[in-house]
């Protein structure tokens, strides 16, 4: 696999929307959305690419596009990474920085007509994502985080993936099997033959991913298929269909109350 071709494939991660596509899909919805793709520029093992947890985030947030009237942003590409320091290439941003990014960001939103901004995150350390959507929510402002871990387990049940959550931490079946679907080129021979379980991480947050795995993978790639990553994204757009609800709701029930 080239650099080159690898690159060509990051490109195609920005929406080609014109000012004039957001002006007519905003005109034909009582609330408009916004649909953030949060990744990550980490390891994942030696045959999975540093950006695989934004092309996943972009890959979820893609398809939530082609079923619901969002207006689909570029995504963050580097956020907390700090448990994969260890490996070459992976780099963090602090969580106090990701925290003012997103808020500034529905911020920016907002003046401009966008009441409701969902956070899609492909990366299961930006914890601080949590902080951010429930603060926002308490101020009165209409912020989602997606997928949540209930949204994952019905997607890995739908799909016929075989490891469960606590298994698939990290480069495994999911993150393989989305790979293998949207971005097949992306992947490096080796997949097949690197499972490594540690389902006891209670020291994490302490120890970072290398007291847990030499190579940095945790869970079971070699049971990834490009079948069932399409059938993940299907689900989650499926299950994303509450939140876009929920969201936009909202005006019919301030509508009733002024009534």
């Amino acid at each position: 696999m080239s650099g080159s071709g690898m690159r060509s494939a990051a490109y195609g991660l920005l929406p080609t929307d014109t000012t004039e596509d957001v002006r007519t899909r905003g005109a034909g919805v009582s609330t408009q959305v916004a649909v953030l793709p949060v990744g990550s520029f980490e390891q994942h093992g030696p045959y999975l690419p540093l950006a695989t947890d934004t092309l996943v985030a972009c890959a979820v947030a893609r398809q939530i596009a082609a079923a619901y009237p969002v207006h689909l942003l570029p995504p963050v590409t580097i956020s907390c990474s700090h448990e994969h320091a260890a490996w070459p290439g992976t780099v963090s941003i602090s969580a106090v920085t990701l925290h003012s990014v997103v808020r500034d960001i529905a911020a920016s939103l907002r003046r401009s007509g966008v009441e409701a901004l969902v956070v899609v995150n492909g990366h299961g350390g930006n914890y601080v994502l949590g902080n951010v959507v429930q603060e926002a929510s308490a101020r009165g402002e209409r912020m989602a985080l997606f997928p949540a871990a209930e949204d994952w387990e019905t997607a890995r049940a739908e799909a016929g993936v075989l490891t469960s959550l606590l298994t698939d931490m990290h480069a495994g079946e999911i993150e393989t099997s989305i790979l293998l679907h949207t971005h097949p080129e992306s992947l490096r021979p080796g997949y097949e033959t690197s499972d490594f379980v540690a389902d006891d991480r209670r020291h994490l947050l302490t120890l970072g991913m290398s007291g847990y795995t030499d190579s940095g993978v945790i869970g079971r790639p070699s049971l990834g298929s490009a079948e069932k990553g399409k059938a993940l994204l299907e689900s989650l757009a499926a299950s994303f269909g509450t939140y876009f609800s929920m969201l936009t709701e909202a005006d019919v029930e301030s509508d009733a109350g002024a009534e």
